[in-house]
């Protein structure tokens, strides 16, 4: 007698993203995991009379949708859950879970001057040695410092400090936890102990109080409320404690070979880094602009986040306000067909930080360091590209110097990758293979993260090798070296 056919089981991964969210479905079947998308919304920054916020309670909106499309696709198949956002972003709750100070978006300029004040209290060399973060605007410290001086009093009601993937996980399963890989971005945490940084806390003049339990990826945080039954049709279902950092997530689902740990997460930010076991806390480090981050099964992510697609995205929207509307394959099309090497710009200069007219921004940089400025959509994108992907070379060299470590590829994730003229000047610019894929490394991760906590895979190189296993991978080879060697000169000049 045959044996009844098995139903493979089902993963949820709530992917949030600073512009969209996505939930995605996967599932293991014939040795290969594959993924479906079954609820995708939008993710927009709300500016509010005192500031610039996430619409924290849509998105839970949001993703309970998703998980009720989910339930009816594929009912008591589904086996977990997880989720993973951006990171940094916090709001805090009183002693009765009452949501008090919703989560500011991480642009907004509360954070403006925070940093000479946290430095007066505490040298950034020594935030640096104890947190491994370096100061940057985006830093949980700076907001929570600009809080305790603008309004003390939220402070003195908060009972509890959750980022948007722990605030999210609770309203599902009423549990409050901190994840590791995403409390590891906040500049607050000890990357050598996995554990607050309570000293810088107590030097900021922070409460204790408000920072809570922290637990590591693949923890089961427990089922999703009874309540949530009369809308899903289930709540019997473990959240799995995903590397909640999406960062982190993308890491974990990018099949790195063993010993060629160079990694770019390429996305509205892209992100270069390497996996190793210890932080890297030197004077030249700090001086370089690089942070350490914590990730799977015990290591770090020593990484420099740089502008990414932010440029051409901003480009776009501008352009589309402007009435000149194009596909970004059409924009990838103008960019390839424009003049090589005209002019070049530092994708991570301040100008390029904040969001509003990015064309204007990418000519005023080049008038005012003595190039031609770019006219024609076609030749902006091409200076925004060549210039992000010699500023991937320049980032890799100092990898390379900080660590020790030689490579020969890199590899990288994420929807960035499918900008094919992009991936090919990366190549070209560091002189090393760029292996790209999966598109979807953030869901890759997140997925193995929850079938490594369920016993149904044994590791992160297991799940990884799967992942291998799964979808189709590009290797771009160096070309035109030459020319790129000589950009890259002209690169440094202009940034220096």
């Amino acid at each position: 007698m045959s044996k009844p056919e098995t139903k493979p089981k089902v993963r949820i991964a709530i992917d949030l993203g600073a512009s969209s969210g996505r939930v995605i479905a996967g599932i293991v079947s014939d040795g290969k995991l594959t993924l479906k998308e079954i609820h995708r919304f939008g993710n927009p920054a709300v500016e509010l009379p005192s500031g610039l916020y996430w619409n924290i309670i849509g998105l839970f909106h949001e993703i309970v949708t998703g998980l009720k499309k989910s339930v009816e696709l594929y009912g008591d198949g589904i086996a977990s859950i997880g989720i993973d956002t951006w990171g940094c972003d916090f709001g805090l709750f009183d002693s009765t879970g009452e949501l008090i100070a919703p989560p500011h978006q991480y642009r907004d300029p509360r954070f403006e001057g925070m940093a000479e004040k946290m430095h007066a209290l505490l040298p950034e060399v020594e935030v640096f040695g104890r947190t491994g973060i370096k100061t940057n605007f985006y830093n949980s410290s700076l907001h929570l410092l600009a809080l305790r001086l603008k309004n003390p009093n939220l402070l003195t009601e908060a009972s509890t400090l959750l980022f948007i993937p722990d605030i999210l996980a609770y309203w599902l399963t009423g549990v409050k936890a901190v994840e590791r890989t995403i409390a590891s971005t906040s500049q607050l945490l000890n990357p050598r102990t996995g554990d607050w940084a309570f000293d810088v806390i107590e030097s900021l003049g922070l409460p204790r109080k408000i920072f809570g339990k922290i637990v590591a990826p693949g923890a089961i945080l427990g089922n999703l409320r009874p309540e949530l039954k009369a809308t899903l049709g289930r709540s019997d279902i473990p959240l799995v404690v995903a590397p909640s950092h999406d960062t982190a997530s993308a890491v974990a689902g990018i099949p790195i070979s063993r010993g060629e740990t160079l990694w770019l997460s390429s996305g509205t930010w892209s992100i270069m880094g390497v996996e190793i076991r210890q932080p890297i806390t030197s004077a030249e480090a700090l001086e370089l602009g690089f942070c350490n981050e914590l990730g799977i099964a015990g290591t770090v992510r020593f990484l420099k986040n740089i502008a990414g697609l932010w440029l051409i995205q901003e480009c776009k929207r501008q352009w589309d306000l402007d009435g000149k509307e194009h596909s970004f394959d059409e924009l990838v099309e103008m960019s390839a067909a424009a003049e090589p090497f005209t002019a070049f710009i530092d994708p991570d200069n301040a100008i390029f930080a904040s969001p509003g007219n990015m064309p204007t921004k990418i000519r005023d940089y080049c008038e005012k360091t003595g190039q031609s400025a770019p006219e024609s959509i076609g030749q902006i994108l091409r200076v925004a590209t060549e210039s992000l992907a010699l500023k991937y070379r320049y980032v890799y060299e100092n990898i390379v110097r900080l660590t020790g470590m030689d490579f020969t590829r890199l590899h990288a994730g994420g929807g960035g990758i499918q900008n094919e003229m992009l991936c090919q000047a990366t190549a070209n610019a560091l002189g090393i293979e760029v292996i790209a894929g999966p598109i979807e490394a953030t869901s890759c991760g997140n997925i193995i993260t929850q079938m490594i906590a369920t016993g149904e895979t044994a590791d992160f190189a297991t799940g990884r090798a799967l992942i291998r296993e799964s979808f189709g991978f590009t290797t771009y080879s160096p070309k035109d070296i030459g020319s790129w060697e000589k950009a890259y000169r002209d690169f440094l000049r202009i940034i220096s």
